[in-house]
């Protein structure tokens, strides 16, 4: 009683997701939204951080289901739909495409070690205390879900791995509560 809502609880409006329309019919009058524009909408500009530019681009890759390096609208409005009303189970396979850098369907050490780096990164910078060490953190994320040793990381496996341990799931997530991110993003560049 008498507490502010959470990140969690905070709804997109309608007026939100009209605003993302008319940012998409502007900056892509072509009806296609490529990498630069992506970034361009969502504050990606020559102030942020490379991690924060690598994500981006990993993210525009996973949304890009026919890989020809442009976001239609439809293409648009899925990852849109995705990231802000998908189930956890959804948004683990799209974090583990987006993670899936050679596109083989398993995760090496290289890749979680790469995406551990960036999120590690991107925390830190929000939050200057965090400590940790990209490496022990591989090491304990493939102890914890690679189950049969193999050194990779099955869809599988990642998704067991994710809902079982929490603290994988911390490491291996940006924003698992995107809400809170798009309406900052909106706000911040009208």
């Amino acid at each position: 009683m008498g507490q502010a809502p959470s990140e969690a609880d905070k709804e997109v409006t309608l007026q939100h997701i009209q605003e993302l329309y008319r940012k998409f019919a502007n900056e892509c009058p072509s009806g296609n939204l490529h990498l630069h524009e992506f970034k361009k909408i969502f504050g990606i500009n020559h102030n942020s951080t490379a991690e924060e530019s690598a994500y981006t681009e990993n993210v525009f890759r996973s949304f890009d289901t026919n890989q020809d390096s442009m976001l239609d609208f439809m293409e648009y409005v899925a990852a849109v739909h995705l990231v802000l009303r998908g189930k956890l189970e959804d948004k683990l396979k799209w974090s583990f495409k987006v993670y899936d850098r050679d596109g083989n369907g398993c995760l090496d050490r290289e890749e979680v070690r790469h995406v551990v780096k960036i999120i590690y990164a991107i925390k830190k910078h929000n939050d200057p205390s965090i400590t940790g060490d990209i490496e022990d953190i591989c090491d304990r994320i493939f102890h914890s879900v690679d189950k049969n040793n193999d050194s990779q990381i099955s869809l599988q496996e990642f998704i067991e791995g994710c809902e079982r341990d929490p603290w994988v799931m911390n490491q291996l997530k940006l924003d698992i509560q995107p809400c809170g991110w798009f309406i900052k993003q909106q706000e911040k560049n009208p």
